[in-house]
């Protein structure tokens, strides 16, 4: 009975023991692990890039002299069948040869007969007249200029002699210079 009475006192005090005790905290939850991040979607392979095609060559600034002489009879500013002929071929045809015509300069000449302020209005009346026979041949006439030199500029210079004779001497000098600036083709 002794033994059973033991028993009972140390059950006894087992119990009493625990009772006094904190229960311990209980232990904490587990984390939640992350969800698997979601597999990357498919995409499509880049597609290969097109070399750039190399850039057209810009076109070429050009010009266009022409002097075109013995346009005019001695005293006139009205073209001659010969100097709208003598035009077409040395200016029209060639300005095909442009892309686009940026400017066209028209500088009349005079000879050296008569006053300077004469031959300055009727050089100017020179370049005028070629200047509205372009514009009858197509020049956009918002891209032309006309201006006179008179009597300053001669290409040819020709002894004093009877006036018929000097006036057929003078004749490169009645003339027309015609400078046109653009791209070429």
């Amino acid at each position: 009975m002794r033994t059973k009475a033991l028993l009972a006192v140390a059950s006894l005090a087992a119990l009493f023991a625990c009772a006094t005790q904190e229960a311990p905290p209980p232990a904490p939850a587990p984390a939640p692990t992350p969800a698997p991040a979601p597999a990357p979607a498919a995409q499509p392979a880049p597609a290969p890039v097109a070399k750039p095609a190399p850039p057209a060559p810009a076109p070429k600034p050009v010009a266009l002299t022409v002097s075109s002489t013995e346009l005019f009879e001695f005293n006139k500013a009205v073209l001659t069948r010969d100097a709208r002929s003598k035009l077409d071929k040395e200016v029209v045809a060639r300005a095909r040869d442009f892309a686009s015509i940026a400017q066209v300069q028209i500088d009349g000449h005079a000879d050296r007969l008569g006053s300077e302020q004469y031959n300055q209005k009727l050089s100017e009346r020179r370049a005028d007249a070629v200047r509205a026979y372009l514009v009858s041949k197509g020049f956009d006439a918002s891209r032309m200029q006309a201006r006179g030199a008179g009597k300053t500029q001669p290409v040819k210079s020709c002894p004093d002699s009877d006036r018929k004779s000097l006036i057929e001497c003078l004749a490169p000098n009645r003339r027309v210079v015609v400078e046109a600036r653009g791209t070429s083709r």
